[in-house]
């Protein structure tokens, strides 16, 4: 059955859920950007994040393997709790994510010596890899834009048990989180033979 919902609150939901993601994209572009002033030493925690964020990311791809899987067996509620633990970890991937891009010196993907530079030489060695990983790691970060707004919408239908629309954008909702989370491990194994810490 689904709950009647008045068009003020939909229309408030939608006006909340747009605003935090046009805020959370804003503060990664900022970070990332480093238009805030970075200290010169580093944390020493900040060498660990890219793999603790590779394991939240191949954790998150299995929780929505399972969530699918209960979804399919009917069984709500577990496919409830996964789905929030996959959310959880998400979260804390995103906070972990801007974190490390915020504190650590970019890596570039060939770059061998560690100077900031791929030269010829080095864009040699690594080949055609080089276009793989790209496109890649461009699909990774649109795409990372694009679900957080459908994740929160989908939340918010489950939630208020509009269920009709819960499974109309999860129809979206689930293959892009899925790639996201995926691609996000592919990328760090990609790019973690050039970190130089």
């Amino acid at each position: 059955m689904l709950v009647k919902t008045n068009n003020t609150q939909d229309k408030l939901i939608f006006r909340i859920i747009i605003g935090v993601s046009i805020f959370v994209f804003a503060v990664v572009v900022i970070l990332i950007l480093k238009v805030l002033p970075v200290s010169a030493t580093l944390p020493s925690f900040t060498y660990k994040l890219p793999l603790i964020n590779a394991y939240l990311n191949g954790t998150c791809s299995l929780l929505l393997l399972l969530s699918l899987y209960f979804i399919k067996q009917k069984n709500v509620a577990m496919h409830k709790r996964i789905n929030i633990t996959a959310f959880v970890l998400s979260s804390l991937f995103l906070v972990l994510y801007i974190v490390f891009h915020y504190l650590a010196p970019e890596t570039r993907y060939g770059d061998l010596d560690g100077n900031g530079i791929v030269s010829a030489s080095e864009k040699l060695a690594a080949g055609n890899l080089r276009y793989v990983y790209f496109g890649i790691l461009i699909s990774h970060i649109i795409l990372a834009a694009i679900v957080l707004p459908l994740i929160l919408f989908s939340f918010s239908f489950a939630l208020q048990n509009q269920i009709a629309r819960h499974r109309k954008i999860v129809r979206w909702t689930w293959p892009i989180w899925f790639y996201v989370t995926v691609t996000g491990v592919i990328v760090y194994i990609m790019i973690s033979p050039y970190y130089q810490f």
